[in-house]
């Protein structure tokens, strides 16, 4: 237990949030719900971050504060920047005292070193990245989502009393592994996102509007993400290249080319597909998608 907990005989440290966007956004009230008090929350000096920090402030009834210009009082900072503020911030919060207080970041692809300034100052120190997308106007639940978790000992006890808070599954991850893991958490998602937004303008150029699109897709894409979280990719697998219609795949190539990127998301898509998926008449397949050749095409 820090000191400043100790004192107060609270058994959970005061938590101040940097950073009010989409993840700072749904931490802090998530943190307040299940008993930790926010007591700050801390944005950078311009007006736009300022405004959405207050306005965070106000909803959870914490303080707002300046970064390098307020000293944060909580016991335990977490830091909900992008990765490219991180080394920043941890150098304008290393001028305050440090001693026996907790820094936690959220970077998916950075470990704990990233806060190396506040380490040095006698923070300890932790990378907890929720497995978990966060977007404007959603706050997703957190009960059940998968926090990667590195660092100093006490910043991880720490940490880990938090998530079993959130009612969400700590599991320990190697710093070396951290990029890896986030490329990984990028396939989940963004990418994801990307292939459904590619998806979505093939559809409208076979003259289907884009929120008809979604719509239609939904059961098949809800069965589809069913079907391989139960049984996983293999058994999951279906469509023209699992049943070796190379005949299909090569008409899908000739009318891709009218929809910009799209043939060249497709072919790479059955390309991985053919190496690690079943397939029939794969040397048939493998021909179509190696050339890259529609017939006709020169």
């Amino acid at each position: 237990m820090l000191p400043s907990m100790a004192a107060r005989g609270n058994r959970h440290p005061t938590i101040a949030i940097l950073g009010a966007g989409n993840l700072g956004n749904a931490l802090a009230p998530a943190l307040a719900d299940c008993g930790y008090p926010v007591a700050e929350i801390s944005s950078r000096p311009n007006a736009a971050s300022r405004k959405r920090a207050a306005a965070l402030a106000r909803r959870i009834g914490a303080r707002p504060v300046v970064l390098g210009t307020d000293e944060i009082q909580a016991d335990l900072i977490w830091l909900c920047v992008p990765d490219r503020e991180l080394s920043t911030c941890a150098r304008l919060l290393a001028q305050s005292r440090w001693k026996g207080r907790i820094a936690l970041h959220s970077s998916g692809a950075l470990a704990s070193n990233a806060l190396g300034p506040l380490r040095r100052r006698g923070a300890s120190v932790a990378s907890v990245h929720p497995l978990m997308t966060f977007v404007p106007g959603a706050n997703p639940f957190l009960r059940g989502v998968a926090f990667a978790l590195e660092g100093d000992r006490q910043a991880v006890a720490a940490a880990r009393r938090i998530i079993s808070a959130l009612a969400g599954r700590a599991y320990p991850i190697a710093p070396q592994d951290k990029p890896l893991y986030h490329a990984w958490a990028t396939f989940t998602s963004p990418l994801l996102t990307i292939l459904l937004e590619t998806a979505e303008r093939v559809a409208r150029a076979a003259h289907i509007p884009n929120a008809q699109a979604r719509q239609r897709a939904a059961p098949i894409l809800r069965q589809t993400l069913e079907n391989y979280l139960r049984h996983g990719a293999a058994r999951g697998f279906s469509g023209p290249l699992i049943r070796g219609d190379a005949n299909t795949v090569r008409r899908h190539l000739a009318v891709l080319r009218t929809v910009p990127g799209a043939r060249e998301v497709y072919l790479a898509l059955a390309r991985a597909a053919l190496q690690t998926l079943p397939a029939r008449n794969r040397p048939e397949l493998k021909k179509v998608l190696g050339g890259g050749h529609a017939p006709g095409s020169s």
